[in-house]
Parts: C-alpha cells; structure tokens; sequence
C-alpha cells in the first residue's frame, strides 16, 4: 500500500491547514506586488506634467519666433506712407491739417499782408481740388461756404488734397471792397506777373503756388454792385469733364458762360484745369439759401472726386442754359420788382415797374422771352440803362457737350 510523504507540496491535500497558509502567503505577495505596481504608475502619472512643463518653453520660444515672423511679413506688405504735401516752403505731413501764409507784402504803415491758406493733406493719393473765394473782396458768401465745408471733412478720412483760399483779396476784404487798392479788379489780372501791378501780383502768386499744384478748382463767388444772384453754376458746356461736375454740383442751374480775358477762370482753363465757377447771394451779405447750396454742392463734388465721404443730400436735376440776358430800367426812379430770384416767367411778364416819387408810373419792364429769373438788383433807386432783372432761357434738354452754339451769350454787366 502506498504512502503519502506529507512534506510533498504538491500530493498534499488542498483542505489541509499547510496549503491554506501558502495560499495566503502567495495572495498578500501578489497584492503587494499590484500595490506597488499601481503606486508606480501613480507616480509616473504624476511626474508627467513636470516633464511636459520642462518642455513648454521651447513651445514659447517657438512661438514668439513665428509671431515675429508674422509681424515682419505684415511690415513688408504695409504700404508707405504718403508723402508730405509741398506748397510755399512748407511741408505738410499725410493726415495733417495746416494754416500757412503766402506773403504777399507790407501795408504803407509797414505791416506785413499774406493771403491764408488751409491745406488739408489726406493719408491716402487722390486728387488736388483749391477752393477760392473773395476774390472780390466784398463778396463774402464764399467765405462762409468754405469754413462750413472745412468743418465738414477731416485729414485723416481724405484721399487727396485739399487747397482752400477763404480770402484771395485780402485788401478788398478788410476795407469791404470788391477791387484792390490801386482800383484793379483781381479777376481781371490772371494769370498775373511777378513784376506788375498789385492785383498783377496777387494774381501771379495764387496762380504758381495753389493753381499749378491742383487738379480741379471751384471759385465762389456772388452779385455786385447791389445785385443778387441765384445759386448757380458757370462753365463750359461742351467740355464733358466740365459738364459731370456741374450736374454732381447740382446748382439750380447750369449756365454756359464764355471766358473773360484775365479771369481765374480763363487762366486756369488754359493751364489744362478743370474749374467750376459758382455764384449766390449778394455782396457784403450771408445768404443762407446761397450758403446753403454753395456748401452742399463743393461737398457732393468732393465725394464725387473720390476725396471725402461726406453726408450731403443727392444731386438734383439742374437747369441748363446756353443765352441769358438783363432787362434795363428805361426811365430813372424807384423800381419795385415783381418777379423773384427763381421764378419762371414767359415772355411779356411783368419784371418790374418804375415809379416816380409821387406814384406815377414811368416805366413797366417786361420779359422778353421765356426763361427763369437768376439775378436782379437790390437798389430801389435806379437810372435810366441801369440792370434791373437777369432772366435765363431754359433749354429744353440737357446739353450734349460739342452741342449747339459753342459761343455762350452772357450779358451781365461788369
């Protein structure tokens, strides 16, 4: 019979109480061993971060390398600056606005006169537009139109330039007279001489210093000599460039208006400019419907020009005219008028009566022919040939530029 020897692990029985206590031994080993194995992991988990941490400035460093890359590739594509903007030995930096003073001379006292200019240089090229009025010193209306104008728009939303001379006439404007003092008319001496007269000289510095540095010009101007003016716009009809800017103007009407020898507006045409000629309003007087209009129009061309993008009412249809012509008082006396600035009459219309200074009639001034009133005098007083009312014929369709008669009939005096 055999025997079982029970030091044999392996024959002994697995009820016994020895292979219960190895069993034990061998479970408490294992879990052990997990414990430790879970704690290593713990451990290493938890090391993890620090090694990630080690490595992030090299990610930074990396980084801010690019970044800098992105800022140098972004300075090679910006676009230069503009330059500065040169008139009368100043310079006027892109963005900027600037008052300078052209000298024009010294007053009999000594004291120095300059004709004042605002340039507004824009951050961005377009083109150069001057604004002029008092050119004749007493017609002030210009003057407002601009300072509103300027107060409307503003260097750094510019695409261009702008050139304004508030006051060309400075003589005329500080004594309220429409000539010089030596009696000259300034838009009868362009383009001028260095070695002239005075008006000659004006003339020959605003012509070199603002005219030949500009692309485009509007001259602001109203009635003389106590006659007013509706808004309106003179110039060449049949040059098209000229007719666009009239009709984004949009004056009430569009007069075709030959050239006067040594006006602005004949040198500047012959310098190859574009100019439009307004006129509103009466002498040594604001006129807020001409003020008004006057404003709003040198705004719409400004947009219109690329310049500015300003707020302004849309252009209106405008008038067009190719023949105007004054009525004369044929008899001295009180005139009373009977037709306003704007109004549309037909021929044989009662302009305007002529009374004595006790009531009787002496004269009834008629129209005649069909058109639109867009002058008349202010004086009650008048005499015999003086200008009384200033009616226009109104074309039946806007002007096709080469169209019709190219020698404009413009009868009002001086």
């Amino acid at each position: 019979m055999a025997t079982t020897d029970s030091s044999d692990p392996v024959a002994a029985p697995t009820g016994a109480p020895g292979a219960k206590q190895k069993q034990a031994t061998k479970k408490k080993r294992s879990s052990t061993g997990a414990s430790k194995a879970v704690a290593t992991k713990e451990t290493s988990s938890k090391s993890a971060p620090k090694k990630t941490a080690t490595k992030q400035p090299t990610t930074k460093k990396s980084t801010t390398k690019k970044s800098g890359e992105n800022k140098s590739a972004k300075k090679s594509t910006r676009r230069p600056r503009r330059a500065p903007f040169e008139i009368a030995g100043h310079a006027i930096t892109a963005g900027k606005r600037m008052r300078i003073e052209l000298p024009i001379g010294n007053l009999m006292s000594g004291t120095p006169v300059a004709l004042p200019l605002i340039v507004v240089h824009g951050k961005t090229d377009g083109p150069v537009v001057w604004l002029s009025a008092a050119i004749h010193g007493d017609e002030i209306c210009g003057v407002e139109i601009i300072r509103q104008v300027l107060a409307e728009i503003s260097a750094t939303a510019t695409a261009g330039t702008v050139i304004a001379a508030p006051i060309v006439n400075v003589h005329g404007f500080n004594s309220n007279d429409r000539y010089l003092p030596d009696r000259r008319d300034l838009n009868r001496s362009f383009p001028g001489s260095a070695r002239g007269s005075l008006a000659s000289r004006i003339a020959d510095l605003f012509m070199k210093e603002v005219v030949t540095r500009s692309d485009v010009g509007i001259d602001l101007h109203t009635g003389s000599d106590l006659r007013t003016n509706l808004p309106q716009v003179r110039c060449d009809l049949g040059h098209q460039p000229t007719l666009d800017l009239a009709n984004v103007f949009s004056a009430p009407i569009v007069i075709d208006a030959r050239l006067r020898d040594g006006s602005l507006r004949q040198a500047a045409v012959e310098a190859g400019k574009i100019m439009l000629l307004f006129e509103g309003g009466e002498a040594s007087r604001f006129d807020p419907a001409a003020i008004a209009a006057g404003t709003a129009g040198v705004l719409r061309t400004l947009n219109h020009l690329g310049l500015t993008d300003v707020a302004v009412a849309p252009p209106a249809p405008c008038l067009y005219s190719r023949s105007t012509r004054w009525s004369r008082a044929s008899k001295s006396g009180i005139v009373h008028l009977e037709a306003r600035l704007g109004e549309l009459v037909r021929a044989k219309d009662r302009l305007a009566t002529i009374y004595d200074p006790y009531g009787k009639v002496l004269s009834r001034i008629s129209s005649r022919h069909n058109g639109i009133v867009i002058g008349h005098t202010q004086a009650p007083l008048v005499n015999r040939g003086d200008a009384i009312s200033h009616v226009a014929q109104i074309l039946a369709e806007p002007p096709t530029p080469g169209w019709g008669d190219p020698k404009a009939t413009d009868t009002e005096p001086g």
